[in-house]
């Protein structure tokens, strides 16, 4: 069975160190079309060679941004073919703001799985502290396994949040590169079905795809351009469901509405008739 839930819920995974330097964080920003305003001092932040501003969803890659090889989906108690297998959602807390250079250490556990009949969602929680024994940031995150449910376990819930009825406050498009994945997998995330066509005719797209977290960073730093002036130390917390998919070469279309300290955010592909990108999309922000 590739799913065992007496033994996955609640196994601790191996504990990770690692470290990154500031062209890690530049790296995964150009990834994300960090540099696109060339001349603009706030963009420039992003890129600076001695202590970039550090976007919150850096902390996606952050320990993997050296990885070279595909991920594998393998934990106490579960097996799946990565071919299978979709980001569900994804969330990020930081306790301070991510310094451009440093150690940590990632303690994690699956937090919950759930049978959907016709898949599987695993959901792992990670704990991340730095080299000074303080909390950097806490991560939670779900993979959604086709063809893997059917276990006879809970089937979890089920949960989507409403747009407000009113028009944005903000309403942005950015553009995607036909390169966009190419140059967004050099942080790490290896996963053919974003490089190879054979590979991603075979999980049944017609072309590769554009990693879900690439479009996660894209949303989180148009977000933080708009509303917070490019600011990204003001944001605490980002969280999206995973609801569609985009290819490299697109143009996210991002709505904002704004009330008090947290952003709701709708992101769709303007190419398809706003066909769904990201879902259930808030943004918390630190006060000014």
């Amino acid at each position: 069975m590739p799913i065992d839930p007496k033994i996955a819920l609640g196994a601790q995974l191996p504990s990770r160190e690692f470290a990154w330097t500031p062209s890690d964080v530049q790296l995964y920003q150009l990834g994300l079309g960090a540099g696109t305003r060339w001349t603009d001092p706030a963009e420039l932040r992003y890129l600076d060679d001695r202590e970039p501003q550090v976007l919150p969803t850096f902390a996606t890659v952050a320990a993997t941004v050296h990885e070279t090889e595909p991920p594998r989906v393998s934990f106490p108690g579960v097996e799946i073919d990565l071919a299978k297998v979709v980001h569900g959602h994804q969330e990020v807390e930081v306790h301070r703001p991510i310094p451009a250079a440093g150690k940590a250490t990632k303690v994690s556990r699956i937090a919950e799985v759930w049978d959907k009949g016709s898949a599987a969602v695993i959901v792992q929680e990670h704990t991340v502290t730095g080299s000074d024994g303080a909390p950097l940031w806490t991560e939670r995150s779900s993979i959604f396994a086709k063809g893997e449910g059917g276990f006879g376990g809970e089937r979890g819930p089920s949960t989507k949040s409403e747009l407000p009825d009113r028009a944005p406050d903000f309403d942005v498009t950015t553009p995607t590169l036909p390169q966009q994945a190419l140059l967004y997998r050099m942080s790490g995330d290896r996963n053919p079905l974003h490089s190879d066509p054979e590979f991603a005719r075979a999980a049944g797209f017609p072309a590769p795809i554009l990693h879900g977290l690439c479009s996660y960073g894209i949303v989180c730093k148009t977000a933080t351009d708009t509303v917070l002036g490019s600011d990204a130390s003001r944001v605490i917390g980002f969280r999206a469901r995973f609801a569609g998919v985009l290819y490299p070469g697109e143009t996210i279309r991002t709505r904002i509405w704004r009330q008090d300290d947290v952003l709701t955010i709708a992101a769709t592909v303007v190419e398809r008739d706003d066909a769904p990108v990201l879902g259930d999309v808030s943004l918390r922000i630190r006060p000014a």
